[in-house]
């Protein structure tokens, strides 16, 4: 099946300030150089998502460059290209909201005719092979599929949470409960979204233009709790994906969506050292897997990481 990604990477992350006051929150770098928009990037080529666009909105100059940089000179072609895509600002036009922003591009979107949409965040940090969430999607003769791994039941009211039947579909989507549902066989946790979805290219089109019409913007808030009702949407279960070159001392199904100053802080800890949590410089599953791998910081070098860069762009790259 043919597959388009788009990237979700236009939020100011404001729980993140002072970092963000001059990059969003996508540009930060993790270590020795990999910013946190590697992560999804090379999740998606490495799985062989070479048709990939980038929505940027907040202070957008860092990621272009990046992107210009590192992305943009080693895939190119019809369908092989990374691309910044910026509001309209000429009509004064801005993104209101995840949906409204891959609304605002159901052009580009129909300009390739996938047969399936990939809409990722940018703003998380994990080892995925899509493929195998594909295979899963087509498997289930999906409409939707949302990626979804298990969460302590306290911190489960910071994200969506998923209720779904013995074969994953979805029964319930609750957009940060207060009172989330936990998992039946273990009520300490519950199902979060990871904010990955896989949608059917028709059935996406359909959802936002009526979303649109009722002035709905967001996926997690106002489209996916509507689902379970009316379409064939499934939970793909994160655990259960495997990429090559993990080591033993690494922690299974590893994911940090890097959404405050703490959460980023405990990122950077976590990833680097002789024995991270989440090793970034898998030579097997490289964040920038055109390049050389990376070599592990050294102990000197760590103290010197910045948390953030900036970088000046003049145009959108294309």
């Amino acid at each position: 099946m043919k597959a388009l990604a788009v990237v979700l990477a236009g939020g100011e992350g404001t729980r993140l300030h002072p970092l963000t006051d001059h990059v969003p929150k996508p540009a930060l770098t993790l270590a020795n150089g990999l910013r946190i928009i590697d992560i999804v990037l090379g999740n998606l080529v490495n799985s062989g998502i070479f048709s990939i666009y980038v929505l940027l909105q907040y202070k957008p100059q860092a990621i272009i460059a990046h992107l210009r940089r590192h992305w943009v000179p080693r895939l190119h072609g019809a369908d092989r290209f990374v691309a910044a895509v910026l509001p309209n600002c000429s009509r004064g036009a801005t993104f209101k909201g995840t949906a409204d922003a891959v609304y605002q591009n159901l052009n580009l979107i129909e300009r390739h005719q996938p047969d399936l949409v990939a809409i990722f965040a940018a703003d998380h940090v994990y080892r995925m092979d899509v493929r195998q969430m594909l295979r899963f999607h087509e498997e289930r003769r999906a409409q939707v599929t949302v990626a979804a791994l298990p969460v302590p039941i306290h911190r489960a009211s910071a994200f969506g949470i998923l209720a779904t039947g013995g074969d994953g579909e979805l029964t319930e989507f609750q957009e940060k409960p207060r009172c989330p549902t936990p998992l039946p066989s273990d009520p300490g946790r519950a199902y979060a979204s990871m904010g990955n979805y896989l949608f059917n290219r028709v059935v996406l089109i359909d959802l936002l233009h009526q979303a649109h019409r009722r002035g709905d913007a967001d996926f997690g808030m106002h489209i996916l709790p509507h689902l379970p009702r009316t379409h064939r949407i499934f939970a793909y279960d994160f655990m259960t994906n495997r990429t090559p070159g993990v080591q033993p001392f690494e922690e299974p199904g590893y994911w940090r969506d890097i959404g405050t100053l703490e959460a980023f802080e405990a990122a950077r800890q976590e990833v680097t050292g002789p024995f991270p949590r989440f090793n970034l410089f898998n030579s097997q599953w490289p964040f920038r897997p055109f390049e050389n791998p990376v070599h592990p910081p050294t102990e000197s070098s760590l103290a010197t990481i910045g948390a953030a860069t900036s970088e000046v762009g003049h145009d959108v790259v294309a």
